[in-house]
């Protein structure tokens, strides 16, 4: 009897080692977070938390905000990866960023997929204009070649990494979309060059399994966190970018034409509810008093207590003509200077072609079309 117990047990313990030898490794391949340590982190960075760069799923670009002065010439960014993936060069290797980006290739734990990284630190270049433009003229497909990306280009050049949109969550839904049947596209007869088309758009089967029929067509200033789009969905767009400058006046052109049914979240039609579109921009501090990094979010990008100044555009009419758009921005309190020149706060420029997407009501076929944005500022004192 007990070496029948012993050849069950040595049996037991086999069949487990088997388990777990068994278990598939690995497969992803991202970076999840980025650190820099440095001795005197004011003299390099705007804020101790500069220091620390989340990283979204989709993004290929690593990317820490730096002071002019900052001497960039020996760092040693350190990172936290998916579980098992190697990256090279090694995390915590000394690299000289002074004459641009450093490539990194992170390798998941089974070795059959990698994922190439631009990391780079960016020294920041105070703003001289006095109106800011943004024209949608630079745009390409992202790379798996489903949707479209924006980028603006800075006053020396580089970019600006500064456009998001919703596309990278309607590819969850819906991704045998061709790039043209996503709710934010270019536009080639714009105002003046390209435009972009936003359009609400149904999100097919899997939309209604989750309970999120429709997609609205958006673009905004900040970041798009692909991880949340199914489960936290107003937490996953990320509002604002750093800006430097005192806003006085927001602007720009628009087509406008809302779909014909309107419908609620549970895909019901609200009769004699018309759809409207959303245009609007906002200041805010991107600290707390206790030195917080602040992001607006869906659910909190009117009400957070550090917004400073709101521009929103009241009516958005319907028309198949350009038509001028123009909102002054309203402050809340006095703009703190020390803050501008300290890259203190952000500004978020946001467009929707339902107000209501966000919460998936709206209707399908709205379609909002906008050009030649401005963002006129105070002028700097001689």
């Amino acid at each position: 009897m007990i070496r029948l117990r012993l050849v069950v047990a040595a049996s037991f313990c086999m069949l487990l080692s088997s388990c777990f030898k068994d278990e598939p490794l690995n497969a992803e391949c991202d970076i999840l977070e980025a650190y820099v340590h440095v001795e005197n982190p004011s003299e390099t960075f705007f804020n101790p938390t500069d220091t620390l760069v989340k990283v979204t799923s989709e993004a290929n670009s690593v990317t820490f905000k730096v002071r002019k002065s900052a001497d960039i010439t020996r760092l040693a960014p350190v990172f936290r990866l998916t579980e098992g993936a190697v990256i090279n060069p090694e995390s915590g290797s000394i690299h000289d960023f002074s004459d641009g980006s450093v490539t990194y290739t992170v390798t998941s734990q089974n070795g059959e997929w990698s994922r190439m990284y631009s990391v780079v630190f960016q020294p920041s270049v105070q703003t001289v204009t006095d109106v800011m433009p943004f024209d949608f003229e630079w745009f390409y497909l992202d790379s798996s070649g489903k949707y479209y990306i924006w980028n603006d280009k800075k006053e020396d050049g580089s970019d600006a990494d500064n456009w998001a949109t919703g596309n990278p969550g309607f590819k969850l839904s819906r991704g045998s979309a061709a790039p043209d049947e996503y709710p934010t596209v270019p536009w080639s007869d714009g105002y003046d060059g390209t435009a972009v088309k936003l359009e609400t758009k149904s999100t097919g089967a899997l939309g209604v399994l989750v309970n999120k029929r429709i997609a609205a067509g958006n673009l905004f200033l900040g970041s798009f966190n692909i991880g949340m789009a199914l489960t936290n969905t107003l937490k996953a767009t990320r509002f604002g970018v750093p800006f430097d400058r005192k806003p006085l006046k927001f602007t720009g052109y628009y087509k406008y034409k809302p779909g014909e049914k309107f419908q609620d979240e549970k895909g019901n039609i609200i009769e004699g509810k018309t759809d409207r579109a959303s245009v609007y921009a906002v200041l805010y501090r991107n600290h707390d008093a206790n030195g917080n990094d602040v992001v607006l979010y869906g659910d909190d990008v009117m009400t957070n207590e550090n917004i400073v100044a709101v521009a929103r555009v009241s009516e958005i009419k319907t028309t198949d003509t350009w038509t001028l758009f123009e909102a002054d921005f309203e402050y809340k309190c006095e703009i703190d200077e020390s803050l501008v020149n300290e890259n203190g706060y952000n500004l978020a420029v946001v467009f929707s072609s339902s107000e209501d997407g966000d919460l998936f009501r709206g209707a399908i076929g709205s379609t909002l079309i906008v050009d030649k944005v401005r963002i006129e500022c105070e002028k700097i004192q001689e």
